[in-house]
């Protein structure tokens, strides 16, 4: 399995020659899948000292930040959680300063915080509270003072949580290597302690980090320090690297299942009938005996019974789909029984496919186009809001039940942002999903978008309203083909289309994710009616869009004069 990361901990903190001590430190190392999927979250905060509430301050920065951040969707990266719980914390610190706190002596606070995960630290910062990382005898401080100078010697404290109602974070990342030494420190500290005595009191009792950082705040003090003082010291002893062995024996665990057959009963369920199969899965209606509700059990295909990438992206699928609640997309239920094999079940959908309505629909009305577009733009924002980018969306992943209700399904080539962090043995897919609906950007090697999905949702909305694919002739399998793309006017295939929609289309289907448009409601909108933008929007002329039939309009309106002028002069 992927390994979560294990530490070491040192930690001491003092008033020092002051009345009260207003810094506050944390860890927070949790159990079980979290210690993979979020990693270990570590922070050190110092109450400014002017305020009326400096020790309320760095407290609440620190429990905000040690327990909201494990409670952020786990799909999320590091960077989005944390960001969204500071940016919580700095509101509410900033909300009891305009309420309770009149002067600007309110609830202030520096805050320096770290997340290891996979290998990798996320440093978020603010304030002069510090993180310093020593590595092979070398100290080097991560974070930047947030001071400014009036002279030489007067400086005030430039950025604080809960100074403003907006909140500016510095933040960074580090490869991590065992061994790497983190100190937290606040400013009581590292202003009266050179960086290189610090790496030499911690090498002194390498075993006992409680001891170095407490020999590191006593000689601050003995050095004239006049403020409070904590030291934190976070030794990373395994950083998080994955052990292939371990990992590949998590994936096996579960045998595949047997082939089903209409009758048999699998797990608690009785197998109905086969209702799809391919070379990578098979699709069953079952009904659960005790219930007597019926569900869609999904089987892995045998063929793929030693790819670990593959067993890897059916599991995801699973896990994908319990993230997601909404209308718009499958959803995948618990399983009745302990599993003793490797499927899943998700609720059953009566209906058909997009493919097969677009086969049994070939001239749609716009408005029922539509309202398939908007319905699966609705999924869409569902899959964004988690930070994850479907990559397959395509007419044969598109379900619509009997009421109309349109159903995204198949989730096994989802990017989940929260994963990528992850580093794991099993080589990861870089080109996922079918080549005439995923977006240029992925042959041209460049990190997928939610507006990827964009790009795929307008070439259904395209293919629905003309029977064509935008580039249909003109594939593309590289980046030179890329380079050679042009939009083929939808309606040149459907002069039905109004201008305006097909503006539309062209700006959801640009090859560079920078000219699509910022979000799926401004496409949507924009296909429900006109934009003054592309009201006027005129196609190229006839005879740069088909010169064929130019030429034969030319040909027709010749033979129609010359017929004319016979039938003038001979009557």
């Amino acid at each position: 399995m992927v390994s979560g990361p294990k530490i070491s901990i040192g930690q001491f903190s003092a008033r020092g020659q002051k009345d009260t001590n207003d810094d506050s430190y944390g860890v927070l190392t949790p159990e079980g899948p979290e210690l993979v999927t979020k990693g270990i979250a570590m922070a050190i905060a110092d109450g400014v000292s002017t305020s009326e509430a400096a020790k309320a301050a760095s407290e609440t920065c620190i429990k905000s930040f040690l327990s909201d951040y494990y409670a952020t969707h786990d799909s999320w990266t590091v960077r989005t959680s944390v960001e969204r719980v500071m940016t919580a914390m700095n509101r509410w610190l900033y909300s009891q300063n305009v309420t309770h706190y009149l002067s600007d002596r309110g609830m202030l606070s520096t805050f320096s915080a770290m997340v290891l995960k996979s290998a990798c630290a996320y440093l978020f910062h603010v304030g002069d509270s510090r993180i310093y990382l020593a590595r092979d005898g070398k100290v080097e401080v991560l974070t930047t003072d947030h001071n400014l100078r009036i002279s030489r010697k007067q400086e005030y404290l430039a950025r604080a949580v809960g100074f403003s109602p907006d909140l500016q974070v510095d933040y960074l990342t580090v490869p991590v290597q065992p061994g790497d030494y983190f100190i937290f420190t606040t400013d009581g500290v590292h202003n009266h302690i050179a960086d290189g005595r610090m790496l030499s009191l911690i090498t002194e009792t390498p075993d006992d980090l409680d001891t170095a950082a407490r020999a590191i705040v006593a000689e601050a003090l003995a050095n004239g320090s006049a403020d409070n003082l904590t030291c934190q010291i976070v030794r990373t002893d395994d950083p998080g690297k994955p052990d292939e062995e371990t990992y590949l024996k998590r994936l096996t665990a579960l045998p595949f299942p047997p082939e089903l057959a209409p009758g048999l009963e699998f797990e608690g369920y009785r197998i109905v009938r086969e209702l799809h199969a391919s070379s990578r899965s098979q699709v069953y209606l079952a009904v659960e005996v005790i219930s007597g509700d019926q569900v869609a059990l999904k089987t892995p295909s045998v063929n793929y019974q030693d790819d670990p990438t593959y067993i890897e992206m059916f599991t995801r699928e699973e896990w994908v789909g319990r993230m997601i609640a909404n209308p718009h997309v499958l959803k995948v239920l618990q399983p009745v029984r302990q599993r003793r094999s490797l499927y899943y079940v998700t609720e059953y959908i009566e209906g058909q496919t997009l493919r097969q309505w677009m086969d049994d629909t070939p001239e749609p009305d716009l408005q029922g186009v539509r309202s398939i577009i908007e319905q699966l733009s609705i999924g869409l924002r569902a899959f964004n809001r988690k930070e994850i980018i479907h990559q397959d969306l395509k007419p044969d992943n598109i379900m619509i039940d009997l009421d109309g209700t349109v159903h995204i399904i198949d989730f096994g080539s989802s990017r989940v942002a929260g994963l990528v962090e992850v580093e794991t043995p099993v080589e990861q897919l870089s080109l996922l999903g079918t080549a005439d609906y995923i977006a240029p950007e992925y042959h041209m090697g460049q990190p997928p978008s939610r507006l990827s999905d964009m790009y795929s949702l307008a070439v259904i909305a395209y293919e629905m309203l003309t029977g064509k694919l935008p580039y249909q002739g003109k594939g593309f399998h590289s980046a030179r083909d890329v380079a050679r793309l042009s939009y083929v006017s939808a309606l040149e295939h459907n002069n039905r289309i109004p201008v305006w929609v097909d503006g539309a289309l062209s700006k959801a289907l640009q090859v560079s994710p920078k000219a699509r448009y910022d979000r799926l409601t401004e496409f949507v909108t924009d296909l429900k009616r006109p934009n003054p933008e592309m009201v006027n929007r005129h196609p190229k002329p006839l005879m740069q869009r088909n010169p064929v039939a130019f030429w034969q309009a030319v040909a027709l309106i010749s033979i129609l004069g010359n017929l004319a002028v016979y039938y003038f002069v001979f009557g």
